[in-house]
């Protein structure tokens, strides 16, 4: 079944994980064109993803090393079939932490 949703609707929404914690806003969307479809492969959640959005990379180095001091992740890789889509008020991810990449 194909899913259409405009991704100017989830850009900036929170995802929780499956105890309602929020694990962090969808910043960058990846995708790719299969024929005359986008298709999704992945999300970025969390600051490293924003900076990557905004083309702040080069800033991003310097600044991330300080936020990884504190020994939690700042985003996640997230697949496209691991974020429940069907609430677009209440995306919930459908894997635990453990499963996904961080940024």
């Amino acid at each position: 079944m194909t899913q259409e949703i405009q991704l100017e609707l989830l850009l900036g929404k929170p995802v929780q994980d499956s105890t309602g914690k929020t694990i962090g806003l969808i910043q960058e969307v990846y995708a790719e064109q299969q024929g005359d479809e986008w298709v999704i492969l992945e999300y970025q959640l969390g600051p490293a993803a924003i900076l990557k959005r905004l083309s702040a990379w080069r800033v991003g180095q310097v600044i991330l090393p300080l936020l990884r001091a504190r020994r939690t992740p700042i985003g996640y890789r997230v697949p496209w079939d691991k974020i429940d889509l069907a609430d677009l008020e209440k995306l919930r991810l459908l894997c635990s932490l453990d499963e996904l990449k961080t940024l």
